[in-house]
């Protein structure tokens, strides 16, 4: 088990998730100014960031909220973008489950991918599960983002059309640094390249719920081939 002191683990999480959190910016902008667009005023739109925290949700909310979609569809939307923190909330269960409870409703409130990727790639690393590392990471994620928001909001009273500057792009570009580095096996990179082609061939034929399908596609790929050259 690696000892590494608890100061430079803290400042490590301080340190790893600094680089995400500020690939994110120009997607919180987004974010912010969408949420002034759609006619939420400056301390709703602060307030859903603050309470919510769920940037993809936050958007397609947002977007649906511009379109006059009801609260059934806003709330399915959540539900099927935000299904993928059950797996991540599965891979942390064991390590959670003796925590008390307002480190678990804490780490919960505080779950996103850019604060599991740095997370369980520290708790490999390390050997065990770094709790103070989760939560600074987490918080230092959380804290960025708002204040990101924050200028989101000032932009969208002041810039028009800040949407169609391609802000956007910024999520793909993080996920991309996320998925990289642990591309370590064979069937780790199959399993991208399926969901990957999976992805590009729903959403040229408009399947619904395309990219939640290819990365079910993509894990089962995956596994079968881990179990079979395993």
């Amino acid at each position: 088990m690696n000892t590494q002191p608890v100061r430079s683990i803290k400042l490590a999480a301080f340190f790893d998730i600094l680089p995400l959190s500020i690939a994110v910016i120009p997607w919180g902008i987004l974010c912010g100014s969408l949420a002034i667009q759609v006619g939420l005023s400056p301390l709703q739109s602060q307030l859903m960031s603050l309470l919510v925290f769920a940037g993809a949700a936050q958007l397609s909310a947002l977007t649906l909220t511009g379109a006059s979609g009801g609260i059934a569809t806003i709330l399915g939307s959540t539900a099927v973008i935000s299904s993928r923190h059950l797996l991540y909330s599965a891979t942390f269960r064991s390590h959670a489950m003796g925590l008390p409870l307002h480190h678990r409703m804490l780490m919960a409130f505080l779950l996103t991918d850019e604060m599991f990727a740095v997370t369980e790639n520290k708790r490999k690393e390390l050997g065990y599960f770094p709790l103070d590392y989760a939560l600074i990471s987490g918080a230092t994620f959380y804290v960025i983002w708002n204040l990101s928001t924050l200028a989101g909001i000032v932009a969208g009273t002041s810039i028009p059309d800040l949407e169609s500057l391609g802000l956007e792009f910024a999520i793909a570009a993080t996920f991309i640094a996320m998925v990289v580095p642990a591309i370590k096996s064979s069937p780790v990179l199959v399993a991208v390249l399926v969901s990957a082609g999976c992805a590009v061939l729903f959403h040229k034929f408009e399947v619904p719920n395309g990219l939640l399908l290819s990365a079910l596609i993509g894990m089962v790929v995956g596994y079968r081939l881990d179990k079979e050259t395993s």
